[in-house]
Order: structure tokens, then sequence, then C-alpha cells
């Protein structure tokens, strides 16, 4: 009788690693964000990158950051983008792993949604007042905060 494999990745591994290959579809040069979000019964229910909304062509609006016409006018983040793929009913009980700490209107939008506990993996604009919005905001409905413990596993996709 054979034993079973041990070294198998995690459950937190596996999804922020979906995660983190959903961000890296995103065609924005400065920032990408992957979110992926799971049942509590570990199937992944949906996934979203940031990103332009459908039919608006990404050589056809602007990428930068700063001026009159930037890309904050018309990107949609990885989370309200894995929110609104989601075709299955209602994420109440659901889990999203992101890859970049939600901003306040994700936030709404998670929390609207019924997903009751957020994975995120950086945190680098916790000082943000749109970040400090977040917390309060999730933090108030109840909405389970935790930070990916990296295990610092090398995993590699040869394509």
């Amino acid at each position: 009788m054979s034993t079973k494999r041990e070294d198998y990745i995690s459950w937190d591994e596996y999804f922020m690693g979906v995660a983190m290959l959903s961000g890296m579809r995103s065609k924005d040069p400065n920032t990408q964000v992957g979110a992926c979000i799971v049942s509590a019964e570990h199937k992944i229910l949906s996934m979203g990158y940031n990103g332009f909304p459908m039919g608006c062509s990404d050589d056809m609006f602007p990428w930068n950051r700063e001026g009159e016409d930037n890309k904050y006018f018309y990107t949609t983040h990885s989370e309200l983008n894995a929110i609104l793929n989601y075709r299955g009913g209602s994420l109440e009980g659901a889990t999203i792993y992101v890859t970049l700490f939600p901003c306040n209107e994700c936030a709404k939008a998670i929390i609207q949604s019924g997903i009751c506990e957020v994975v995120y993996d950086s945190d680098k604009y916790a000082d943000t007042a749109s970040v400090i919005a977040s917390k309060k905001m999730l933090k108030a409905a109840g909405v389970t905060l935790r930070r990916y413990e990296h295990t610092g596993r090398n995993i590699s996709l040869e394509l």
C-alpha cells in the first residue's frame, strides 16, 4: 500500500496562487491585482483582475495614473470584476483571496455580496484614506480580515 504525497500545497497557497495568476492577466503597466472567490467547500466560484470593462478597448483608453483623463475613471478593480463575473447566485459565506487589500469601493461590493472573509497579500496602501475606510467598513460589517502567510514555497509553471 502506498502512502499519499505530503508536499501538496495548502488551500491558502492554492487560492492565493490562482489570485496571483489572475492578476497576471491585467494589462495595467503599474499595478496587477488578482482576486479569487471561493465557497466554504473550497470550490472556486469566480476570479477577476483589474482592467477596463468589457467592450472598452485597452488600446483606446488611457493607462496613465495622472492627468485629467486617467485610468482611474475607467478601470474596474479585481474584486469587483470577480464579484460581477460570478453568475451562480449568492456569494453569501464565501471567501475572497486578493493580492492587494481592497479599496473602500471594493469593500462596499464585498460587504453587499455577502462575502464573509478577505484573505489579502499586500497591504501597501494601508495608510491611505481609501484603505482606512475599507477596513472600518469591513470590520463593522463583521467581515473577517486575514493576511496571507507566505510559506516560502516556490511554485512555478512552465507554459
